[in-house]
């Protein structure tokens, strides 16, 4: 391999934003996503990477993810550009060896540095690595439209978005059965917002940040794409619901929570009491 972008991963990292763009989830440099590499693809990628910047403080001590390395977006860079020059808005880093510190060893070739929200993706990446035994590799954040809309329109509280959107299409609860946890309006790319949504992000895969937008986390760029799409959808359902004066009926408790049996999934039933 010759080329960082040969790589099969990068090359759907860079697709995955596209896709993101073309939904519109990501206007102007809003947004952000990045991807922890499997050993087998970092060692890949080792004979390109060389350091780019000296190491900086991430704010945070994560010792679990230290020594990796994450594809990121790059902080006031656009999506629009990401497939155009993927090398000028994308970065990949590494951790140092106490997950204290990071450094830029690939990408942003006309200067830059990593999402403001690198210290919410990391504390997330290292939550999620070791509720999942390793197995969750992608954080995304974007702001689609529907869902952002709802947060004016929901109490900001997990239950309530969780039935709001679980009870809008069957596949819900199924795609997400612990449901959607929700982070009161903090300032963006801040410890507090990384912590908060960190707290939230143990118990659920996708958080809402009311007034902003969406995190979504998953073991591929696949299915946490799928995941945010999903929530998405349901939201711009409901919307529309709304806005014809309501619903008439909707999917029961007790019919959500028939779906666990057939799908195999350990759907959250508290989620759904008054």
């Amino acid at each position: 391999m010759e080329n960082v972008l040969e790589l099969k991963v990068v090359k759907e990292f860079i697709d995955a934003c596209h896709q993101s763009w073309l939904k519109g989830w990501n206007e102007r440099n809003g947004g952000n996503m990045s991807y922890r590499l499997k050993p087998e693809e970092a060692a890949a990628l080792l004979p390109l990477l060389q350091p780019k910047s000296e190491w900086k403080s991430i704010g945070l001590s994560l010792p679990n993810i230290a020594g990796e390395y994450f594809i990121v977006t790059g902080s006031g860079k656009y999506y629009k550009n990401i497939l155009r020059e993927p090398e000028n808005n994308l970065c990949i880093v590494k951790l140092d060896d106490k997950g204290e510190n990071y450094q830029i060893l690939w990408g942003l070739d006309n200067g830059g540095v990593p999402t403001s929200e690198l210290p919410t993706h990391l504390l997330n990446h290292s939550i999620k690595k070791e509720k999942t035994n390793g197995r969750y590799r992608v954080i995304m954040h974007a702001h689609p439209a529907n869902t952002v809309a709802l947060t004016f329109l929901l109490p900001l509280e997990d239950k309530a978005f969780t039935h709001a959107i679980w009870e809008m299409i069957t596949e819900c609860p199924i795609v997400f059965p612990a449901g959607i946890g929700v982070v009161p309006w903090m300032v963006c790319g801040s410890t507090d917002i990384a912590l908060a949504t960190g707290e939230k992000i143990r118990q659920f895969d996708a958080v809402i940040w009311a007034h902003h937008g969406i995190f979504c986390c998953g073991e591929d760029l696949d299915s946490t794409f799928g995941l945010m799409d999903t929530i998405e959808k349901a939201a711009e359902i409901r919307i529309k619901v709304m806005s014809c004066g309501g619903a008439i009926h909707a999917i029961t408790k007790e019919q959500i929570m028939a779906l666990c049996g057939p799908f195999k999934v350990d759907i959250d039933g508290t989620m759904l009491d008054d």
